[in-house]
């Protein structure tokens, strides 16, 4: 299916590209979530007058996702969860455990920007976290995993 994208998607193309893409990919994921249009006639004329407007707010979301990458990097946020004496948890920290912590600093982050390659942490230490924000911006925080009393 051809579709026209809305917004920039990871791996398959920039605002305006007109992309084939399988049709469960399109009907299930990306025009219910607005990420693109079928590539009618009628559609790629609409895109073309609104083009100008969606550039701007792709603009501005770079833009605020870069200030937010600004007033998050080097941020160290510490979780405590239960732990034995040889230092496992019980149980783990997981994304929306560190969005929590990161909510009572005052930092607004939705547990889906936060990326955990290895999966949850399942032990106490400290551990690099990558957040991203955009799918051009990403930031770097440190996520310190304490034994609770």
């Amino acid at each position: 299916m051809q579709v026209i994208l809305m917004d920039k998607v990871v791996n398959l193309g920039n605002l305006g590209d007109v992309v084939k893409v399988k049709d469960g990919y399109a009907r299930n994921y990306l025009i219910p979530t607005g990420r693109a249009r079928r590539a009618t006639q009628a559609n790629m004329e609409a895109f073309a007058a609104q083009k100008a407007e969606l550039e701007r707010l792709a603009a501005e979301k770079l833009a605020d996702a870069q200030a937010r990458a600004a007033k998050l990097a080097g941020v160290s946020v510490t979780v405590r969860q239960k732990a034995g004496v040889d230092g496992r948890l019980f149980g783990s920290v997981t994304n929306a455990d560190i969005a929590d912590a990161l909510k009572a600093l005052g930092h607004a982050v939705v547990k889906a920007e936060i990326r955990l390659p290895e999966g949850p942490f399942k032990a106490i230490g400290e551990y690099p976290v990558t957040l991203s924000l955009h799918s051009d911006v990403t930031a770097d925080i440190t996520v310190v995993v304490a034994g609770e009393q």
